[in-house]
């Protein structure tokens, strides 16, 4: 009897013992769910895949692409099955984003953008315009479209105050905010508006088109809110930050929204030393509501380490009927394999995370 009484006593102490536990912490478990598609492997071995952008086919969104960055080489354009279409060896690309209906030479065209940082003293925007027949890329890139130093991360904008476009360039401790025009030679042309400096490097950013914002991941602080207009000047807000203090692990990677209908929706954010996603309401005030991981199945290894992301709340055909979840992935299976991009059916993160199905057509993005 002194003997399990001892024995109790022990447990006690060791129950008793034990750090609290911070709310964080304490916080419910991350979902999981599964790829239900992975591209071909990018041409180049090593860190090389980077961010994918979703085109959406005009009159079929079954033939929508996948345009995912090799930041080794140049662009990569994949089939909802994962099969390359095209590739485009045009530099060290890195980060890539596109809209719908800008006004280049009497047409709207869908505009790709990515950053080329072949020659990081300069860095430049390579743009190109959509081939909605072949569903290839042509460049339209003006020849000073030089940033006049490095390009990293960028996302695209169009202001629904002006409808101009613009393209943010996150680089050199700064945002930048680029303003596109037809140059009257069938090319786009660039002119810096506004550049704000962050405290350290940043690179993922996304543009809400609707609601005027756009978000900015410094990668070893956290999430920030910007207004998105040219003259909203250098306010921002931290949304989250990375531990001990807010939900992410450093390094803050890609951004992405996806559209819910009405202004609503969800900021998802890449926690790439956490190998989560984290999801946050798109309005009114980014609060947080949950994360998910991509873990292994029968189809498709676990993705991990992610750096970019896209999402679209349009209906791709039966196998992603309520939009789709692109995500950079750093390791494959097979160790002779190079790093390629997993395709997560919206339904089913929605389903584990019970967030709401859009249904208003892709956010920002139609033009």
């Amino acid at each position: 009897m002194k003997r399990a009484l001892r024995m109790i006593a022990v447990l006690s102490l060791l129950v008793f013992a034990r750090p609290p536990v911070s709310a964080r912490e304490a916080e419910e478990e991350p979902v999981t769910v599964t790829a239900s598609v992975e591209t071909e492997p990018v041409p180049h071995s090593g860190d090389a895949a980077d961010d994918p952008a979703i085109w959406i086919h005009p009159t079929d969104p079954s033939l929508s692409t996948v345009i995912g960055t090799d930041k080794k080489g140049g662009l990569a354009v994949y089939d909802l099955s994962g099969d390359l279409i095209e590739y485009f060896p045009d530099g060290r690309l890195n980060n890539v984003d596109l809209r719908y209906g800008f006004p280049l030479g009497g047409q709207q065209v869908t505009l790709v953008i990515a950053t080329d940082r072949t020659d990081p003293a300069r860095g430049r925007l390579a743009i190109y315009r959509v081939n909605p027949v072949t569903r290839g890329l042509e460049d339209v890139a003006a020849p000073d479209s030089y940033l006049g130093g490095d390009a990293y991360g960028m996302c695209m904008y169009r202001s629904p105050v002006s409808g101009q476009y613009y393209a943010f360039n996150i680089a050199d401790d700064q945002v930048q905010q680029w303003a596109l025009f037809d140059n009257g030679r069938g090319q786009v042309g660039i002119r810096l508006v506004r550049a704000v400096p962050l405290s350290s490097q940043g690179e993922g950013c996304v543009a809400d088109d609707q609601l005027g914002n756009v978000y900015v991941g410094e990668e070893d602080v956290g999430i920030w809110r910007f207004g998105a207009e040219p003259g909203d000047g250098a306010e921002h807000t931290l949304i989250d930050s990375v531990e001990p203090d807010g939900h992410l692990i450093a390094e803050v990677e890609g951004l992405t929204i996806y559209d819910a209908g009405a202004g609503k929706g969800y900021l998802i954010a890449s926690s790439q030393g956490g190998n989560a996603f984290m999801v946050y309401k798109r309005a009114p005030d980014n609060a947080y509501l949950g994360r998910f991981l991509i873990t292994r199945s029968d189809t498709s290894d676990a993705v991990t380490h992610t750096d970019g992301i896209d999402v679209t709340n349009m209906a791709l055909g039966q196998a992603f009927p309520e939009g789709v979840f692109v995500a950079q992935d750093d390791k494959n299976t097979d160790p002779s394999e190079y790093q390629n991009f997993k395709l997560v059916s919206w339904t089913d993160i929605a389903s584990a995370l019970k967030l709401t199905v859009g249904t208003s057509g892709d956010f920002g993005k139609q033009g």
